[in-house]
């Protein structure tokens, strides 16, 4: 591995992560595997291997930094060891962009060119790391478009895997424009036709969608809501001696957002750090904010069930109606390992569940919408809204509404609560559902069918926000079929792989 095509791999874990929130550069995704194709020009298949390594590890230690703020903030973790577990997950990460070198050079030697083999092979192992090991979709690469709104519509038909792929195919295009030779001349101007009109077609299909939105817009019907973002300190949520001023703020602010009229209020993950299922004291003020609000109350709580002996916890949603009644649950279905429960307690013994006040939370049976009024909402808590399956379930379920609740205090200011916000945006593209997003610390949005952010609060700030959501009834494509396209993708990569077995024998 010659220092050129080290500095080149380097420099595409440089672009890769610059292109996604804090920096949001997001332009630079467009050319950010140039390098590494660069590097991977003329390398063995070890070569290769440790070259997407260094660019996967760049890459991953640039989006998932804060892990070592979290566990050494609330994991009590020293320092050096906080940084060992943030390198452990982001070498893991690299992984896949180490397959992905290794896949290129293995079909180039073959005969396939990098715009054939290349967007397939990243879409693929995207589509692996995303569900492996309980899956890990954060800030996968189409994330870094959130902000081009009129390209990503095309998620309602293909998820994010589809502008994944358009992502490298450009990337492998110029890679092309940049390398070519004469004997290329015409393979390049295939790709630049093909690339082209992928784009051109993404584009026209995302303005359409667009104005298809607008128009269904003015027929919805509409409600007035409220997030209330009580911003409590980490450090003394769970502690007993405060839960008394927590609902105090939270019952000062959704009583300011009720004299306006609004049919639901969302306070964030375990607003009611407590087992709100126990009829006390705490229990009935809840339930009476609900009804001086005159409004539906959405909002987290720990719960538990007996089995034997034992107490077994969930972390979970409650819905009240205007009238103080319970009208349903919700139990989190897709636990964040080492958050809420500890994987492989005995290989990683030096860390510790984040959440403190309970024992390890268990998963709840699936996902069930709640009945708001006439609506039904789905509810994501915490990072459940970067799980497209999660929300996908919701919408053939009947859910006309998703909010996601999280407790983002644990990132303090770094990027993940911007990149947090920015992944759930694409759940409502791809089932053109509005989402209700109500965090502890922040941040608090209202997010369209569209993927556009209407309105949003800081980080760090007490404060409520009020808004209209509406509801469309609408199947998108994806929402009725899934990942279809992630599965033509696996159906060409084994194609091109036995293409590529049959030249090997041939040449034999």
């Amino acid at each position: 591995m010659g220092k050129k095509t080290l500095i080149l791999s380097l420099a595409s874990g440089i672009l890769l992560f610059l292109s996604f929130p804090k920096f949001d550069l997001s332009f630079l995704v467009w050319f950010s595997l140039v390098p590494l194709l660069s590097a991977l020009q003329r390398v063995s298949l070890g070569e290769a291997f440790r070259l997407g390594l260094a660019t996967g590890l760049v890459y991953n230690i640039g989006i998932i930094y804060w892990v070592s703020f979290v566990v050494v903030q609330y994991g009590y973790l020293p320092l050096y060891l906080g940084f060992f577990v943030m390198l452990l997950l982001a070498l893991y990460l690299g992984l896949y962009v180490s397959l992905f070198s290794a896949g290129v050079v293995f079909f180039k030697r073959k005969g396939i060119n990098e715009i054939i083999s290349a967007p397939i092979l990243w879409t693929c192992l995207e589509y692996a790391k995303s569900h492996l090991f309980t899956g890990f979709p954060w800030e996968n690469l189409a994330y870094s478009l959130h902000g081009m709104i009129s390209f990503i519509q095309v998620a309602d038909i293909t998820g994010t895997y589809g502008l994944t792929f358009v992502i490298v195919l450009v990337n492998c295009i110029l890679y092309e424009i940049i390398t070519v030779t004469s004997e290329s001349k015409k393979r390049v101007l295939s790709g630049l036709i093909v690339g082209s009109a992928v784009i051109v077609l993404v584009f026209c299909y995302g303005m359409y969608r667009l104005d298809g939105m607008e128009n269904a817009a003015k027929e919805m019907r509409t409600e007035n809501v409220a997030i209330v973002q009580g911003n409590i300190d980490q450090s003394v949520k769970w502690n007993d001696k405060y839960q008394s001023d927590t609902l105090k703020i939270y019952r000062k602010l959704s009583l300011g957002m009720s004299e306006s009229g609004v049919n639901l209020i969302v306070w964030p993950e375990t607003a009611a750090p407590f087992f709100f299922q126990n009829i006390d004291d705490k229990h009935r003020y809840i339930i009476n904010i609900a009804k001086e609000a005159n409004s539906y109350l959405l909002f987290g709580s720990p719960s538990y069930i007996r089995k034997g002996s034992k107490n077994l916890f969930l972390n979970s949603a409650y819905l009240i109606s205007p009238g103080g009644e319970i009208t349903g649950r919700y139990d989190k279905i897709h636990l964040v390992p080492y958050g809420e429960y500890v994987p492989l307690r005995r290989v990683f013994f030096f860390l510790e569940k984040l959440v403190v006040g309970v024992g390890d939370f268990i998963p709840g049976k699936g996902p069930v919408p709640l009945t708001v009024g006439d609506e039904k909402a789905g509810v994501l808590i915490c990072y459940e809204g970067i799980f497209p399956q999660i929300s996908r379930s919701y919408k053939k379920k009947g859910a006309t509404l998703l909010v996601n609740i999280t407790n983002d205090a644990w990132f303090g200011t770094s990027s993940a609560p911007y990149q947090h916000l920015t992944m759930a945006a694409f759940r409502a593209i791809e089932n053109r559902l509005y989402i209700i997003r109500a965090a502890n610390t922040g941040i608090s949005a209202i997010i369209s069918p569209t993927g556009e952010i209407i309105s949003r609060t800081g980080l760090f700030e007490r404060t409520a926000l009020s808004g209209r959501v509406g509801f469309i009834d609408e199947c998108t494509f994806y929402s009725k079929y899934g990942n279809v396209f992630i599965y033509l993708c696996f159906i060409c990569l084994t194609g091109i792989f036995f293409i590529s077995s049959k030249r090997r024998k041939t040449n034999d």
